[in-house]
């Protein structure tokens, strides 16, 4: 049992890491609600696997802090999770068809894909609110692999009910958008599609270095 329980924090740890990319010990104790102790202890191990490395950095007066961040096998290992044989699957079918068909018909195919997925996500979220209909679309992605989130932007005063960021920490298809890059087009394209009352923007880029993928959604006026 503890044995379990160790596994599933070092796990928390890695999908916190990159969510916020990175973080103190201390930050980590505190979003977890796991002892500070226990926090380093798994840093110590996850260090040790190669999974985490750390920079420090002085703020202010005091001992520098360590700042914690997933290293590239960190990243792949949750890649991995989220179906990423499944990617290199889809790359080997997609450079086969390229080599067959040509890139621009394989583009093609790859749009037509996601006008079938926006149609698939638009019979979920129906005719709610904005909001609601973000939140669900939010839950289609995590079940989907990704590690979906979205918030209100707020406005001069309150949140708004019109304006919100969806963020991905992940890219569940990282492998097709890294041999076919086309394909983050079309995921914008379904994206405005899915919600065609919104104007959507691309805010962060993973494919750019980014360490997620990001779109604001503001309903039209």
């Amino acid at each position: 049992m503890e044995t379990t329980q160790q596994s599933s924090t070092k796990q928390d740890i890695l999908k916190y890491l990159l969510k916020e990319f990175r973080a103190t010990a201390m930050r980590l104790s505190t979003a977890l609600k796991v002892s500070p102790q226990a926090i380093r202890r798994h840093l110590k191990d996850l260090e040790g696997e190669e999974l985490i490395i750390y920079s420090s950095e002085q703020i202010g007066m005091g001992r520098p802090q360590h700042f914690y961040q997933l290293s590239d096998k960190g990243k792949e290992r949750l890649r991995r999770e989220v179906g990423d044989s499944y990617g290199k699957f889809t790359v080997s079918l997609l450079d086969t068809l390229a080599e067959t068909v040509g890139r621009d018909q394989v583009s093609s195919i790859l749009q037509k894909q996601w006008q079938r997925k926006a149609e698939e996500y638009r019979q979920h979220l129906g005719n709610g609110s904005l909001q609601e209909r973000v939140a669900t679309l939010v839950e289609l992605r995590k079940a989907e692999g990704f590690m979906a989130e979205y918030h209100p932007v707020e406005g001069e005063a309150l949140e708004t009910e019109d304006k919100f960021i969806f963020l991905e920490h992940n890219c569940a298809i990282s492998n097709v958008a890294e041999s076919f890059p086309s394909v983050c087009g079309h995921e914008l394209e379904m994206f405005a599609a899915v919600l065609p009352d919104c104007k959507v923007e691309r805010t962060h880029w993973i494919i750019d270095g980014e360490h997620r993928c990001g779109y604001l959604l503001e309903a039209r006026k």
